[in-house]
């Protein structure tokens, strides 16, 4: 339930008095500068009568699904998530580019100079590297942070990078204006918890396994900490084929259009695993109705330290943002 903007101290307590006294759990949490009353279970339809009655309750939302904030039922006006210079969610797209590691501080720049001039409205790379390996690049820690600042400094592009731990939030937050939380981490319910008490938005990946259901449930332990900057993006599923990295799930952009009102964009790159695919599966999640792309760039991918086969070097990321132009103007969007 939504409260009245001003209501009284002793107002809210009331109405908390009378749901603890029906056994309902209550979190009140603070949204957008207005107090909501989140319950789970949702009362009963003799308990709404006895609340909608209360002065001081602005609008009662009885929503089904579980990531009751998430829903559409509780907003149904679709979100814009201000990062830095950029709105995710609006008319135009937003395209995320940059490499999947910050190796140094020329590589980086180089990219980011490049990202800027072929008209990216964020910049990414990695710098804490959850990898497979034990042996394989970690990233550069903070150092790859300040090189993430610097950038951000010379280009004017708002800068997110993956956060791996609930005790890193602050210093990641500290250099970058998005936190990225990976696939593997879609259900590390601590390190959610944390972003979303940190009030920075937060680009939230679909795990490797994770069901939509699921995925906005993760959402939702962003949201109910009061952060309402939260960003879905679609990066591939693990089925049983092999012939890409991950399977895109396209069909998870016009789903999750009904159900959410979050922005949506998609990872094609972690999604195919290869750069021949990248410009096709980009192409194909703007016409699904993708609010933007994130998608990984090196000016010299076989090189890079890691992802080198998925990466696209510069020449052709500038070459796609031109190919993505006359995609996004069919559907009524645009890239600059």
């Amino acid at each position: 339930m939504v409260i009245q903007k001003g209501a009284s101290l002793h107002g809210i307590a009331e109405v908390l008095d009378l749901l603890s006294k029906k056994g309902i759990e209550i979190k009140s949490v603070d949204w957008r500068g207005r107090t909501l009353l989140v319950t789970h279970p949702n009362p009963a339809s003799a308990d709404l009568a006895q609340l909608d009655q209360a002065t001081i309750v602005e609008r009662l939302v009885i929503s089904t699904p579980r990531a009751q904030l998430a829903s559409r039922e509780f907003q149904n006006e679709p979100s814009i998530v201000r990062v830095g210079t950029a709105d995710v969610g609006g008319q135009k797209l937003v395209i995320i580019a940059g490499p999947c590691s910050v190796e140094g501080r020329e590589q980086f720049l180089e990219v980011a100079r490049a990202a800027k001039q072929s008209g990216a409205s964020l910049l990414r790379g990695g710098v804490f590297k959850p990898r497979t390996s034990p042996y394989e690049f970690q990233g550069l820690g903070e150092e790859g942070l300040r090189l993430l600042a610097e950038a951000r400094e010379e280009t004017g592009l708002p800068v997110v990078t993956e956060v791996l731990e609930p005790e890193r939030v602050k210093l990641v937050a500290k250099y970058a204006d998005m936190l990225q939380i990976g696939a593997r981490n879609a259900q590390n319910f601590s390190l959610l918890t944390a972003v979303g008490r940190s009030r920075m938005p937060v680009l939230l990946k679909r795990g490797m396994m994770t069901t939509i259901d699921e995925w906005l449930q993760a959402a939702e332990y962003v949201l109910v900490e009061g952060n309402p900057n939260v960003v879905l993006c679609e990066r591939g599923i693990r089925t049983f084929d092999k012939v890409t990295r991950n399977t895109l799930d396209l069909a998870a952009v016009p789903v999750l259009r009904k159900l959410t009102h979050l922005p949506i964009l998609v990872d094609p790159s972690h999604a195919t695993g290869n750069r021949d695919l990248v410009g096709p599966m980009a192409k194909a999640a703007i016409a699904v109705g993708a609010d933007g792309l994130m998608i990984e760039t090196h000016q010299s991918p076989e090189t890079a330290l890691s992802d080198s086969q998925q990466q696209l070097n510069l020449s052709e990321f500038a070459d796609l943002m031109e190919e993505l132009e006359p995609v996004a103007k069919s559907v009524g969007r645009r890239i600059r």
